[in-house]
């Protein structure tokens, strides 16, 4: 879980810099793995993928 603190300055606009603002992870607040087309983390996403609550994304086979 992303530290509270962190996540709070960023969404309350607090931060001086632009560079200081980083894409988070709408579902947990992670700041890593972050993948912009979805807006989620490479966990969660991964997560709601194999539940089916994604759709029109499959599993890759080649």
């Amino acid at each position: 879980m992303a530290k509270t603190s962190k996540v709070v300055k960023q969404e309350k606009g607090y931060l001086k810099y632009p560079t200081q603002y980083r894409n988070r992870c709408h579902r947990c607040g992670r700041p890593r793995g972050y993948l912009r087309m979805f807006g989620l983390c490479r966990l969660c996403f991964r997560e709601l993928v194999h539940r089916g609550e994604l759709p029109g994304v499959k599993k890759a086979s080649w």
